[in-house]
């Protein structure tokens, strides 16, 4: 990534119990998550670095032109963010959503409860391991606030990777 980019909240999401996350116009979001959005296994989802799940918007277009049934929220992100090249969106990268900052800790491997959102129940389409780059992400809040549709993105520079890739 050579220079900032820019994009804008496509979508926030949030569900009292797992997917879909259904949109709303705005919402705070704290070190402890997006208000009003509830995981139902805490194993796998929420807490400090898991505070808040993104996915490109661009890439559920694209998912969708495949022929997959997936849209905004479908596969459990809070933020959909349009406009940014997404293979850019990785651990270690910074964003300020609004007045809220995120970093990235990690990518959010796919499992079956999102498997309707795939042609053939193929949830794997969004693997980190298979498809890098086509992937959602998890983001610990480095600074709270109020987010809203539309609000600015942008996409700040690497720093290490908080939680470097596993080998296979």
């Amino acid at each position: 990534m050579s220079r900032m980019q820019t994009g804008r909240v496509a979508s926030i999401n949030v569900s009292d119990d797992g997917v879909p996350k259904r949109s709303v116009p705005e919402a705070a979001i704290s070190a402890s998550g997006v208000a009003g959005d509830r995981q139902r296994d805490l194993r796998f989802h929420g807490g400090p670095e898991r505070a808040v799940s993104l996915f490109g918007a661009d890439v559920i277009e694209a998912l969708a032109a495949e022929g997959h049934p997936i849209a905004a929220g479908t596969t459990g992100e809070n933020l959909t963010i349009a406009g940014l090249r997404w293979s850019d969106v990785q651990p270690g990268v910074e964003l300020t959503v609004g007045p809220v900052r995120l970093l990235v800790t990690s990518y959010a491997s796919p499992c079956s409860k999102i498997a309707a959102s795939f042609a053939a129940d193929a949830f794997t389409r969004i693997s980190p391991r298979m498809h890098p780059g086509w992937s959602r992400v998890y983001a610990r809040v480095l600074e709270p606030g109020l987010v809203r549709v539309g609000d600015p993105v942008r996409l700040g520079p690497a720093r290490a990777p908080v939680n470097p890739p596993r080998p296979p």
